[in-house]
């Protein structure tokens, strides 16, 4: 047995056989590193062209394309029958295709994704109730960074059945503020006071102006809603900046924004010997005095 060992290793360790692995070593090493810098080559281009989710996916197909070919290539010069292997990969890629059915549609997903460029690696989108900022847009999926910075991983195949709402795409954004007014308000002065809010405010942009609109008569209240247009950056300081503003400039003018009120009606009804005292909560009285503020209780 030992014998036997001998020469098999003896048949591989001739100098012809030494040659053919050490040449089928170095195309490997130079075919991997070709590899790598092409994908590395071709992802830089392709991000200066086209953007960073294209970049990334252009350096993935380069890469692994190029690698599969290096491979093939080291295979053949060491002497494998490369049409029983293709065979073998086509059997195996169409028993991993039926056991891996998810993935290939977020993979497929994921390519018109990428083709379709509803948003890019930095920008801050919605899906669903989710909201952050993509920091990844790999095949199979999309992360996002969330603003309590938590790692939410969303699969291609729900992002292209979910509505996106990209909050990066265009350079500046509407600020809509609801405001509730007192019915015996002068709504021609209160549109006045916060246009002047408004212009008072430096990140308030003058172009396009605010809009002022009355949304409906509410149960309380004049629903107002006044917008106003921020630089996307600026967007959240500018809607926290304007309630402040708005609140103070009101108290200041006079301008009355009211408590919800409620109106309570207690019907008499006949005489009850079991009626509880006026003390009682359950009493007509009793309810009077239990009614919070705001509330207006007739018995």
């Amino acid at each position: 047995m030992i014998e036997d060992l001998s020469r098999t290793l003896g048949d591989w360790a001739t100098p012809a056989q030494l040659r053919l692995w050490l040449r089928a070593l170095v195309l490997l090493v130079v075919g991997v590193v070709l590899a790598r810098l092409a994908g590395l080559g071709v992802g830089r281009l392709a991000v200066r062209r086209f953007g960073p989710s294209q970049g990334i996916l252009a350096r993935r197909v380069v890469w692994y394309g190029l690698l599969f070919l290096v491979l093939a290539t080291v295979l053949r010069e060491l002497g494998f029958d490369l049409g029983v292997l293709l065979g073998a990969a086509g059997i195996l890629t169409v028993a991993i295709g039926f056991a891996s059915q998810t993935s290939a549609s977020n993979l497929i997903s994921g390519l018109f994704l990428l083709a379709e460029r509803p948003f890019t690696v930095a920008d801050i989108v919605t899906v669903g109730t989710t909201t952050g900022e993509v920091i990844a847009i790999d095949l199979l999926s999309v992360k996002l960074r969330t603003f309590d910075n938590l790692l939410v991983r969303i699969p291609n195949e729900t992002l292209l059945k979910s509505e996106i709402r990209n909050l990066s795409a265009f350079p500046i954004r509407r600020v809509d503020i609801p405001v509730g007014v007192a019915y015996d308000s002068d709504l021609e002065r209160v549109r006045d006071v916060l246009f002047e809010t408004a212009d008072n405010h430096p990140l308030c942009l003058d172009e396009p102006r605010p809009l002022f609109q009355v949304l409906a008569f509410g149960q309380s209240s004049v629903d107002l809603q006044f917008s106003v247009w921020a630089a996307r950056e600026n967007f959240l300081t500018v809607k926290t900046a304007m309630y402040i503003e708005i609140r103070r400039t009101f108290a200041e003018k006079g301008i009355t924004i009211p408590l919800p009120q409620r109106v309570v009606h207690s019907a008499p009804g006949p005489a009850d010997p079991l009626e509880p005292a006026d003390g009682d909560p359950r009493s007509a009285r009793g309810r009077l005095s239990a009614a919070s503020p705001g509330d207006t209780v007739t018995p």
